[in-house]
């Protein structure tokens, strides 16, 4: 299993194609059915009440066709893009916040913002611009949507952690 805390650099050539090739087809195709590569638990029936209660714009970007099982993009091109059914991040040293009640996993590539849902299983992934929009516009917009799936741990600070071993 591929620990967070260090994403490898064959995971961040995912990201910049899926959005790279986000706006590509968008660009050629004007505005349709964007292409998300479903998460490995995608199937995962805990994905469906987060999907049906997703946001219809995120900032200025409109909810978008995708055509893949727990998917959602938003933008012309698409600027955000989720997947539910994400592997569930372990205990991490990476940023962890809190937002209306939603723990997410903050990474920072090169181009892209990446958040995962943190203490939820399935979890959330959320990639998108650093251009587009706000993670704090982001995170709250997706809020009420990823609290569809119960939280069963949420993010502690340095000092409140319980030693392990």
């Amino acid at each position: 299993m591929h620990s967070p805390a260090s994403p490898s650099p064959a995971r961040r050539g995912p990201v910049a194609a899926l959005l790279g090739a986000a706006a590509v087809l968008l660009t050629a195709c004007g505005v349709g059915t964007v292409t998300v590569e479903a998460a490995p638990h995608a199937a995962d029936p805990a994905c469906a009440p987060a999907m049906v209660a997703m946001p219809d714009a995120i900032g200025d970007h409109a909810l978008r066709a995708t055509d893949s099982q727990a998917t959602a993009a938003w933008g012309e091109p698409a600027a955000v893009v989720l997947r539910c059914g994400v592997p569930v991040p372990g205990p991490t040293t990476d940023r962890c916040v809190s937002v209306e009640g939603v723990d997410w996993v903050v990474r920072d590539e090169a181009e892209n913002w990446r958040l995962t849902t943190y203490g939820r299983d399935p979890a959330v992934e959320v990639l998108f611009t650093k251009t587009g929009t706000s993670s704090d516009t982001v995170m709250t917009a997706l809020g009420s949507a990823v609290e569809q799936i119960p939280a069963e741990r949420g993010c502690v600070s340095l000092a409140d952690a319980t030693p392990v071993g």
